[in-house]
């Protein structure tokens, strides 16, 4: 069993096709998809174009999530701008994702934590703002009653892989388009990959456990960037060109 795990694309459809375009290199066609496509103010129109032709097993984002149940008068910036440019297809495909999934019998997916799409499984976010790994404890606590030996997650960008104690696999494959962001919950923190480049990552099951590979592709981001510009997103635009938000 082999295929591929991608996360966050957040409106990046160059990033997106550079990743598309690796997994045709490689021969993989089976591929995980845990969410958080379209927010951000970059294309969530040619993202979407791009997903909907594909029959990705898929799950919904906290931020997919957002699009459905807000007005877009109380969305955030980064949810507005996709909101803008989708159509109604496009959110009826939303409308179908399944906020978990499990998949041959032994995988599941989720995009934050079993419980919460907005919840980091793998990290913890400090008093003083500063984001480091989560305890064991912590993490083990989330994966109670999940019967896999893989379980997967996104929602902080960060590429990790943790092995709990039972030798269950937790995987973050990183971020597709998005490799730095702020936010103000539950304090104000800043994540930074120190990359600019497209993350994912591939799942091979073997005799002994999981097997992963981390994959870093760089691509042309211009597009991205000068989108990110247009719409008075600087932070974006630093992150973009180079994985810092400043």
């Amino acid at each position: 069993m082999k295929f591929a795990v991608i996360a966050d694309i957040h409106g990046n459809s160059s990033a997106l096709k550079a990743v598309v375009e690796d997994l045709d290199r490689l021969g993989i066609s089976e591929v995980i998809n845990l969410g958080d496509h379209f927010s951000g103010p970059l294309d969530a129109k040619g993202t979407a174009e791009l997903l909907l032709q594909k029959s990705f097993h898929t799950v919904r984002g906290n931020h997919d999530r957002y699009l459905l149940e807000q007005d877009p008068s109380e969305m955030g910036p980064s949810d507005l701008a996709a909101h803008s440019q989708l159509l109604e297809v496009d959110i009826d495909w939303l409308r179908t994702l399944p906020p978990t999934l499990t998949l041959f019998d032994d995988v599941f997916c989720c995009h934050g934590t079993p419980k919460s799409d907005q919840i980091y499984w793998l990290e913890k976010v400090r008093a003083d703002a500063s984001v480091g790994s989560a305890h064991i404890e912590e993490i083990e606590r989330e994966a109670q009653g999940v019967n896999a030996s893989l379980l997967l997650c996104a929602h902080s960008h960060i590429p990790r892989i943790v092995q709990l104690r039972d030798g269950r696999v937790i995987l973050n494959p990183g971020s597709v388009g998005c490799p730095g962001y702020d936010d103000d919950k539950p304090v104000y923190h800043k994540v930074e990959t120190g990359t600019p480049n497209a993350s994912y990552a591939i799942a091979k099951k073997t005799a002994l456990n999981w097997e992963i590979t981390f994959r870093s592709i760089p691509y042309d981001s211009g597009r991205m960037i000068e989108m990110a510009k247009h719409n008075e997103r600087a932070e974006w635009a630093c992150a973009l060109k180079t994985g810092w938000l400043s």
